[in-house]
């Protein structure tokens, strides 16, 4: 296949690894489109505030989990970036971290290695993640939506006759990574999720994990692709201000209004031209399939307690939450921050 290691290579920032320092770390700026739209589209913005206050268990991203005969464990919701703003835990986040004798993260391996044997070991993987029957990306995106992934992906180092076999969720999921983001990574920092299994580490804790990174793509992969094609056109012609996008979303995590950040991101889809219902499938499988799947992993490990589980955190709130689903599972869950 063309341009195989250049994939690879590309596919590994999904992962957000980073081999170490090569470059001077930049600082990643942008503007507030939640604040814009208050001004430029009240309606919109009234709709994202409703549908955030609708939502349950949004407002807080460390919580308390307790059941009678177990010591206490906690969940917490992580945001899978570099910024220091995110890295920064507060005092409630450290102590019960501190109090905990096991971490479990959303993925089991956030090794190079790991990542990059998975894919030398499934072809069947490799096949879900680009096309191999003859059809290619530009022929289902058109010629003006793939000529920017092209431009885009190139800055990756992707060359445009490999871009042309991706999947379609996988070009998005590649865009969903800013060139200020994706250089922070080159240049030896690490997200979050890295930061606690390194610091679990060094107090001689391994890190373990709700899920494998095979299961996460083939959850990507499930969304129909018609969904899928539609879901890259909206972040293609957004792509100008992903990090205005992802500066929004940090925000939102600081100030624990996480119930606002999905329906911005189906607002701004219609903005671009993309219906909000091709968001649907995606929904139900990234988000609620999954999280039924995390739930029941989660238990295995609840059992003892002592663990402090992390994972992102659009995977708490809602009524499919894991949240709620400890809960009906017989925990108590108190919110602490």
């Amino acid at each position: 296949m063309p341009g195989i290691q250049k994939i690879l290579f590309a596919a590994a920032i999904l992962v957000s690894l980073a081999a170490g320092a090569h470059a001077q770390a930049p600082a990643c700026t942008g503007k507030n489109v939640l604040d814009e739209l208050r001004t430029n589209d009240p309606p919109a913005h009234a709709r994202i505030l409703a549908a955030a206050a609708a939502t349950e268990n949004a407002n807080a991203i460390l919580w308390r989990i307790d059941k009678a005969g177990s010591a206490p464990s906690y969940l917490f919701g992580t945001m899978h970036l570099t910024d220091e703003r995110i890295n920064a835990l507060s005092p409630a986040i450290k102590a019960a971290l501190a109090n905990s004798r096991r971490l479990v993260l959303e993925l089991d391996d956030l090794s190079p290695g790991g990542f990059m044997k998975l894919i030398a070991g499934s072809p069947q993987l490799v096949r879900l993640m680009m096309f191999t029957d003859g059809r290619r990306l530009d022929q289902l995106l058109g010629p003006d939506d793939f000529a920017k992934v092209s431009d885009i992906l190139a800055r990756y180092g992707v060359p445009a006759v490999a871009a042309g076999q991706f999947r379609p969720w996988l070009a998005t999921l590649l865009l969903a990574v800013s060139g200020c983001e994706q250089r922070r990574v080159g240049a030896g920092l690490l997200p979050l999720d890295a930061h606690l299994a390194k610091d679990a580490e060094g107090r001689g804790i391994r890190a373990l994990g709700l899920e494998t990174l095979e299961s996460q793509f083939r959850a990507l992969a499930s969304v129909p692709e018609a969904d899928q094609v539609e879901m890259l056109r909206s972040g293609v012609r957004f792509y100008d201000r992903v990090d205005d996008l992802i500066e929004t979303m940090v925000q939102l995590y600081l100030q624990r209004q996480l119930g606002a950040i999905w329906p911005l991101q189906l607002v701004l889809a219609e903005k671009v031209g993309v219906s909000a219902k091709v968001f649907q499938s995606a929904e139900q499988s990234l988000l609620t399939t999954r999280n039924l799947g995390m739930r029941d992993k989660a238990l295995e490990y609840l059992a003892d307690g002592n663990t402090f589980m992390a994972v992102g955190a659009l995977h708490l709130p809602g009524r499919q939450g894991l949240v709620a689903l400890l809960r009906e599972a017989g925990y108590t869950l108190t919110a602490i921050e």
